[in-house]
């Protein structure tokens, strides 16, 4: 028998307008990041993760924080720095005096937005310490799987490649981000309006005294995941999203090209893009609105195309150009 107090799921209607309405909170503390805002909303809903890069002062941390207060979610932030250690990141195991055993202390990955700040200053080894968690969503301990939270998802940025001190993220770690978003220095137009919020007294670390609050709950996101999820797909889409994953492998200019796990993430993120959108079914337009963001971090180029400046959106671009659209 239904308990007619309890209350009943949210439509997706209600989902999509409250997840409009995530944006215009996180615009109370972010100017002209719209694309990194539907990016990360997007990421949320696929269930995955996102690497955001840009130069320092670009509001990629900000634009998190914003997120995490928006969707009433618990946000822990590491910078990373090149003295870090994995256990810093997952936890670890710490003797107890008192009972004379090690008990595990729980690290700032058990949260449901981890900000992993300037991910590619630490080194290699402690950058991987957090594959299990985006992949398996777990940390095993002393042979023990501890679950982290859900929904999770784990936001890291980085500099640049070029700057001092960073380090290359490794290849399968590159391949566990869902989405890399690069977040540009702002137009004149946006950059005024940064500084007329401070000039009014907008502080970045206060965003309640900005007025930004929570306008959906954890378990309306999960619901949204689902649903996101069940957006439908033909087998000609799907055939779409494969002739272009093997474009790329074809390319010259291209040393390793998408794997089938890029042709995952770029369905599970079409969807999520189709969803938002209001369509009950997967297009092609779909797609290709996901594939810079989905394939930019995985493809491997040859080094005479590096040398020449080729850069992996311009090959994506050139893909998405030579395979024929499905009508």
């Amino acid at each position: 028998m239904t308990d007619a107090t309890s209350p009943s799921r949210p439509t997706d209607d209600d989902l999509r307008q409250r997840l409009q309405a995530v944006r215009l909170e996180v615009g109370k503390a972010v100017v002209g990041q719209d694309a990194a805002v539907t990016g990360l909303i997007i990421a949320l809903l696929a269930r995955g993760h996102v690497l955001l890069e840009g130069v320092p002062g670009v509001a990629k941390t900000l634009l998190v924080r914003s997120l995490s207060t928006a969707l009433q979610l618990d946000t822990k932030r590491v910078q990373f720095t090149p003295d870090l250690m994995p256990g810093d990141v997952t936890g670890s195991l710490v003797y107890d005096a008192k009972t004379g055993e090690f008990e595990f202390r729980e690290g700032p990955v058990f949260t449901n937005i981890l900000l992993a700040d300037e991910i590619n200053r630490t080194p290699p080894k402690t950058q991987s310490a957090l594959l299990e968690a985006m992949e398996e969503r777990q940390v095993s301990v002393d042979g023990l799987a501890k679950p982290v939270p859900t929904p999770f998802l784990v936001a890291a940025t980085q500099n640049p490649i070029e700057y001092e001190g960073t380090y290359t993220l490794p290849e399968a770690q590159l391949d566990r981000f869902l989405l890399k978003l690069v977040l540009d220095l702002p137009e004149r137009d946006t950059e005024i309006e940064v500084l007329r919020r401070h000039a009014a007294g907008f502080n970045p670390r206060d965003l309640a005294g900005a007025g930004l609050r929570a306008v959906l709950s954890p378990a309306d996101l999960v619901a949204a995941q689902a649903a996101a999820a069940a957006t439908g797909v033909s087998t000609d889409v799907l055939g779409y999203v494969v002739d272009l994953a093997r474009a790329t492998r074809r390319s010259p200019s291209v040393r390793l090209g998408v794997s089938p796990r890029g042709t995952t993430a770029l369905l599970a993120a079409a969807k999520a893009w189709a969803w938002l959108t209001g369509y009950p079914s997967l297009t092609p337009d779909h797609v290709q609105a996901m594939v810079l963001p989905v394939w930019r971090h995985r493809l491997q180029l040859r080094p005479e195309a590096e040398l020449e400046g080729v850069g992996t959106d311009t090959i994506l671009r050139q893909v998405l150009q030579q395979v024929q659209v499905p009508i």
